[in-house]
């Protein structure tokens, strides 16, 4: 038995060994025992990548390869979440895994933003920043084999400010031919000092270093050190205007690159076929940016800027929104996901391809309304695996929601077909790390079932043949844990009149064994987005609660991605009625069940699910004992001003967004008869706010109004403020002492 898996197992047989409440039967109340809970179930570490390496055949005639994963774990002492690799060996054909096995141990990594080893395999390019005398520097690594051949101190360059590493822009790319990288920075801007800042005497320097002083002099700007910068929102506050840039390897030069539009913002970068010129995502800035995360409908479009002349031209419609390009094998197609401008944050999305020979642009496969007769929703994602390509250049591999699973779906190319690789599996998600030489790496998980990593051979066009799948990291499966997702139908009375006939579902999440005559406290869960969806995966939080002694409803409510467009257009303008009534059925509908107790009904959600937690105490007072909301929108009207996507505010209320129309007093007041804050005198639950500091999609302002009005009409309101934590409020410290709170407050109000 692996030995770190046995040390998991053992710490989880010991955390059996807890005290429940007689007042709740079968609840875990003690802090201590919930703590013991957390900390032992939080050993379980997620997958954030995986690396196929070449493949090496040995003296004896097999062939194998090598397999870098990358992992994170959540360190409760160090409150931070630590990230670490690991490597594995794979002995296979061309069709089958014959040995697969660890290679050595976990090593943790220490100050790496971004990392590729080149095609080849012969070397490796690492961005790294350390301190250096108190001062924090950036530098781009190669190594080959056991030595660090170039060391190039970025900071010292001065050609750019610091690198993108973030899924939006960030990139690390080597050229084909292995002698350039590229990558994606902040511009470089120009130093700034006071109108009154007087001159140092010139030093007496001569030659390089009095040409570097006169350059930085007429660099320097005055009147300029507190002007604005737009940045790019949630998660990218640091990020304003990115660059290309390039590295010559055997000259360690880099140069930014030229060509590309002003208006235009660069990232999620390639090489294009031959090394020719650089293929990229360009997101308009102009009139003004709008927040990037979790929001794939901004305008934009695919580049490509010649290297020889500079000429920047555009290759997709500029009146779509397009991400995640992905180069075939053969080098000549690209595919990528393109969504409506506006509208709905997610969507169901196209996906695309341009031939890079006849120039031409078609849609593999379309927007889809409602799932068919095979069962397929649509394509929901805004990001493919790295790697997606079969080795033909033929297929395509996706992963993403179909209804309450994420599934692994294989795309024709060239008939548009689509298969699904997992739809028969009993695990809920799966998630396509890498596939290289059709070896595909996966991260699958489930509610009862931490993540673990799985690697099969994509079987061949027309194969009828199930995926061997190889596990190279198992994880431990709960047995106390049980889940189901269950399907509803709204009655005629709450059926959309413009959509009619849509169902929705929810995930269940409960106790194996629950004692005879012990009816279940149950805890409503609706996701934020509201276009977003909760699968059948791994959930840290749901699994301590369950474990607890709760069950857990996770409501995908109508509105939510998986399930056709028709769903998430039939919400914008609803908010507050339909997909608060869609919660309200699930709960109602799974009570008369008669498993859980309909005294013992609480409710939490984070963002959009906050926003429907307060719906609910509000439009059912006194139905829900306790509450709980994570940076929840309280009132879109007083939103709209200080969000980074004030578009959010406008189309879920039922109204187009434009840059430049603010909204009439007709738009202000649906916006403010569609927020929470409407029902504020009608509710009685106790709630507890978790607020993050620097929010910037739903600022913390919301919930401080929201804990103002309860405290003016003396509900019990607690709030807890997370200072350096955004809207995830996922920092280690934070997550852990919220959860904390969360549990507490539950045990406290359905316990006692």
């Amino acid at each position: 038995m692996n030995r770190s898996l046995f040390i998991v197992r053992r710490c989880l047989s010991l955390s059996r060994n807890v005290n429940y409440s007689a007042a709740c039967c079968q609840v875990v109340t003690n802090p201590e025992d919930i703590s013991k809970l957390y900390r032992e179930l939080s050993l379980f570490p997620s997958l954030s990548r995986a690396d196929v390496g070449p493949v090496i055949t040995s003296q004896y005639g097999g062939k194998y390869s090598n397999i870098y994963t990358e992992w994170s774990q959540r360190d409760l002492e160090r409150n931070e979440n630590v990230k670490f690799c690991r490597q594995y060996i794979v002995f296979h054909d061309d069709k089958s895994v014959v040995y697969s096995g660890p290679s050595g141990n976990c090593t943790e990594i220490k100050g790496e933003l971004l990392s590729k080893d080149s095609p080849s395999g012969e070397m490796k390019a690492v961005v790294r920043e350390c301190s250096v005398k108190a001062e924090d520097k950036q530098f781009l690594e190669i190594w080959s084999k056991n030595i660090k051949v170039k060391s190039i101190n970025l900071t010292a360059l001065k050609k750019h400010g610091k690198v993108y590493e973030d899924e939006q822009f960030g990139c690390l790319v080597w050229s084909h031919s292995e002698t350039h990288l590229l990558y994606v920075a902040e511009r470089k801007r120009p130093k700034a000092k006071s109108f009154f800042q007087t001159e140092s005497p010139e030093s007496s320097s001569i030659g390089d270093e009095e040409e570097t002083l006169t350059m930085e002099m007429k660099e320097t700007t005055k009147g300029e050190q507190f002007v604005f910068y737009e940045d790019w929102g949630e998660t990218l506050v640091s990020k304003s205007s990115p660059v290309l840039c390039v590295l010559d390897i055997e000259g360690s030069n880099v140069s930014v690159l030229e060509g590309v539009p002003e208006n235009i913002s660069p990232g999620q970068a390639f090489w294009a076929p031959g090394d020719t010129g650089v293929v990229f995502v360009g997101w308009w800035h102009e009139p003004f940016r709008l927040g990037l995360k979790y929001s794939p409908n901004r305008r934009s479009s695919l580049f490509y800027v010649d290297l020889t002349g500079g000429k920047c031209e555009q290759l997709s419609s500029g009146t779509s929104a397009v991400c995640s390009p992905r180069l075939s094998p053969d080098q000549c197609r690209i595919v990528y996901l393109e969504f409506a401008v506006y509208g709905p944050h997610m969507q169901c999305s196209r996906l695309c391809m341009y031939d890079w020979y006849t120039k031409k642009t078609s849609v593999v496969v379309d927007v889809v309304k409602r799932p068919g007769e095979d069962g397929f929703a649509g394509l929901y994602s805004s990001q493919l695996s790295p790697q997606c390509w079969s080795a033909d250049s033929q297929r395509v591999l996706i992963a993403c929601p179909q209804g309450s699973r994420k599934d692994l779906l294989v795309v024709d190319t060239t008939t548009g077909s689509i298969t699904s690789l997992t739809s028969k599996s009993n695990i809920g998600n799966w998630c396509l790390l890498n596939i290289e030489r059709d070896l595909m790496v996966v991260n699958c998980s489930s509610p009862n079932c931490p993540p673990s990593l799985r690697l099969g051979f994509l079987p061949a066009i027309g194969s009828q043949e199930e995926v061997a799948w190889v596990t190279l990291e198992e994880s431990q499966i709960q047995p106390d844990i049980d889940w189901q997702i269950l399907t509803f139908s709204p009655p005629a009375d709450q059926d959309n009149s413009q959509y009619p006939g849509l169902d929705f579902e929810a995930l269940l999440i409960k106790p194996k064994e629950v004692k005879e005559d012990v009816k279940l406290p149950l805890i409503v869960t609706p996701h934020g987005g509201p276009h977003s969806v909760v699968v059948a995966e791994w959930l840290l939080s749901c699994s301590v609660l369950c474990r607890m002694g709760f069950a857990i409803l996770l409501v995908n409510y109508r509105g939510s991605i998986g399930y056709g467009q028709d769903s998430i257009l039939s919400l914008p303008g609803n908010v507050g009625t339909q997909d608060v009534q869609d919660v309200q059925l699930a709960v109602e509908s799974v009570l008369k069940g008669g498993e859980f107790d309909e005294q013992k009904v609480a409710v939490t959600g984070g963002s959009h699910g906050g926003f429907l937690a307060c719906h609910l105490i509000g439009q059912y007072p006194g139905f829900y004992k306790a509450c709980v909301a994570r940076n929840p929108v309280i009132n879109m009207a007083s939103m709209i001003g200080s969000t980074d996507i004030p578009d959010w505010c406008m189309v879920e209320a039922g109204y187009n967004y434009s840059t430049d129309c603010l909204p009439d007093p007709a738009a202000w007041e649906q916006m403010l008869s569609k927020s929470p804050i409407k029902h504020i005198t009608q509710v009685k639950t106790p709630v507890l706010l978790t607020l993050g500091e620097d929010d910037k999609r739903v600022p913390s302002k919301q919930g401080i109004e929201y804990y103002r009005a309860l405290k003016a009409l003396q509900v019990p309101v607690r709030l807890l403020w997370y200072p350096g934590n955004n809207h995830s409020l996922s920092k280690v410290d934070a997550e852990s002492d919220g959860f904390m709170n969360i549990a507490l407050w539950m045990t406290q109000h359905l316990c006692q």
